[in-house]
């Protein structure tokens, strides 16, 4: 029988239906689209693989900072202060705090759906985000938990454990998605407990490998010196031409105690180069060989093109933890920089791969060690930005000292020691990524910064200081352009546009805030 006109017009449409759905499929699946998002988005952690966190948006410019004004403030009503990066995807935003994730109207805040985790007994220090991937949403909780949920309503698709908490393991990770893996880490230093990252099929929850950074205790020929942690709590980058995840870990547990673990400790304060489809690593390059001081490298790895003395290079840049800033050539890991950004006094010298070398005078001691940078580090997880156009990487610094302890009696398990603050002064700074050398520097305020940072192709720098201000600052010197009291900002601030209007988005204390140009100064073209 011949089919009707009607038979034909459906079976048309289910062709182009399903072809369709397939060019999304195919869109999703390619790892260009997080390469080079569109405007109207933030899909993943720092905005695209490269963690360069820098916008090529323009419609906001020093000339006509001063004019932002908020467009929407969504409060959470928690006491906890958002540290997450906002995703954005088709017009909702995504924002999280430990057990809670809110998804709202990227143009109103208007709350679409809100999931609140089940009371657990994780450590609830803090939460980075989210990632998605088709119609799900992934969230990962305190008690080290994977979540997959729907993204049109919060319902929960299905729930994994990453790793086990009762053994002391939490988690703070936004995951990033690589094609069809979706990769998570864990935190946990207050134990003895090897490093985990793990890739999980992001359909079905199933695990699709598992590297560890230190190897569970009792691995035969164990190469870190009997040290365990290392673990990768921060959202790594990836280049997909070389097909290598990039990612840093944290530092070695016992954590003070350094006798009972002799040796560099691999791959403990280290950045590594994993290939995504196996786990396998395929180099490693230590920014802390032997730490003693809780100086996690988990430091945003930004991945950089362009020449380096004269010859091209595809770079990687971290500012670590332990006030050394390097750039590394990340095919091999091979170090082409390494020099301080902050106040150090912890090493003696640079070994010929471009490690910085402990003083063992500066080890914790029964009668204490002033140590430069302290605990909190030189920097932590607030990202840098790197921009393009001035080849300069911001980074939030803290110029610090402490002192460490370390008796007998305080054991070889976990924290193993004590510390105490003496000083600290936060400082933005902006580092030639060729050099090293320090082009300007700007005052953030007492103590240890929490705000990341972002750059536009509009000559500017967003982000927050220590008495509770959202910045804007002029790329080329640093100079203050703009400023508002919201709250102490503890996330990264996100930009994107709209109906032809850009958002400025940024967190301060437990709300987020968003700002934009007025609409007349848009239309009339004054905002250009």
């Amino acid at each position: 029988m011949k089919p009707d006109r009607h038979t034909c017009r459906l079976a048309l449409a289910l062709v182009v239906s399903l072809a369709f759905c397939g060019w999304v499929l195919a869109q999703e699946l390619n790892p260009e689209t997080l390469l080079k998002p569109a405007a109207d988005s933030w899909p993943t952690y720092h905005g695209d693989y490269s963690g360069q966190r820098h916008s090529r948006l323009t419609q906001i410019t020093p000339a006509n900072v001063t004019q932002l004004t908020l467009a929407w403030a969504f409060q959470t009503g928690q006491a906890t202060q958002i540290k997450s990066t906002p995703i954005l995807v088709n017009g909702t935003i995504y924002v999280t705090t430990p057990d809670n994730l809110w998804a709202i109207d990227a143009r109103s805040a208007r709350q679409r759906w809100r999931y609140t985790y089940p009371t657990n007994e994780g450590f609830h220090i803090g939460h980075r985000g989210v990632a998605l991937y088709k119609d799900l949403v992934y969230l990962t909780t305190p008690d080290a938990h994977l979540l997959a949920l729907d993204a049109k309503d919060g319902k929960v698709r299905w729930d994994v454990a990453i790793a086990d908490s009762k053994k002391g393991y939490w988690s703070t990770n936004a995951p990033l998605l690589i094609r069809n893996h979706l990769l998570v880490g864990v935190s946990g230093d207050f134990d003895n407990l090897p490093g985990i990252l793990k890739s999980i099929d992001p359909d079905t929850g199933t695990t699709q490998w598992t590297f560890y950074s230190t190897p569970p205790v009792g691995t035969p020929g164990d190469p870190s010196g009997g040290a365990t942690g290392g673990q990768m709590w921060m959202t790594g980058t990836y280049d997909p031409q070389l097909n290598l995840f990039y990612v840093g870990t944290g530092n070695p547990t016992p954590t003070l105690n350094g006798k009972i673990r002799p040796g560099d400790n691999p791959w403990t304060c280290s950045i590594v180069a994993l290939n995504p489809d196996t786990g396998k690593l395929v180099w490693g390059f230590q920014a802390s060989p032997h730490d003693t001081h809780d100086w996690d490298a988990a430091e945003v790895p930004v991945l950089v093109d362009g020449n380096f003395n004269g010859a091209p290079r595809r770079m990687l840049l971290q500012a670590s933890r332990n006030g050394y800033f390097f750039v590394l050539d990340r095919t091999n890991g091979t170090s082409l920089l390494t020099t301080p950004f902050a106040t150090v006094n912890w090493a003696s010298g640079l070994d010929k791969d471009g490690r910085p070398i402990p003083n063992p005078a500066k080890e914790p001691a029964p009668d204490g060690r002033l140590i430069a940078p302290n605990e909190a580090g030189a920097t932590n997880y607030r990202s840098p930005s790197f921009d393009p156009g001035t080849g300069l990487f911001i980074v939030s610094a803290h110029d610090a000292y402490g002192i460490y302890f370390f008796k007998p009696e305080h054991g070889a398990y976990g924290w193993a020691g004590a510390d105490y603050n003496v000083s600290g002064k936060g400082v933005l700074r902006a580092i030639d990524h060729q050099t090293g050398e320090v082009r300007w520097n700007h005052e953030l305020g007492d103590g240890a910064p929490s705000a990341g940072v972002l750059t536009t192709d509009a000559g500017l720098i967003f982000t927050g200081d220590t008495a509770g201000n959202a910045l804007a600052l002029r790329t080329a010197d640093g100079a203050t352009l703009w400023h508002s009291g919201i709250g102490r900002v503890g996330n990264s601030p996100v930009t994107y546009e709209l109906d032809g209007r850009q958002y400025l988005v940024i967190g301060g204390g437990s709300a987020l805030y968003s700002f934009a140009l007025p609409e007349h100064a848009i239309a009339s073209g004054s905002a250009r």
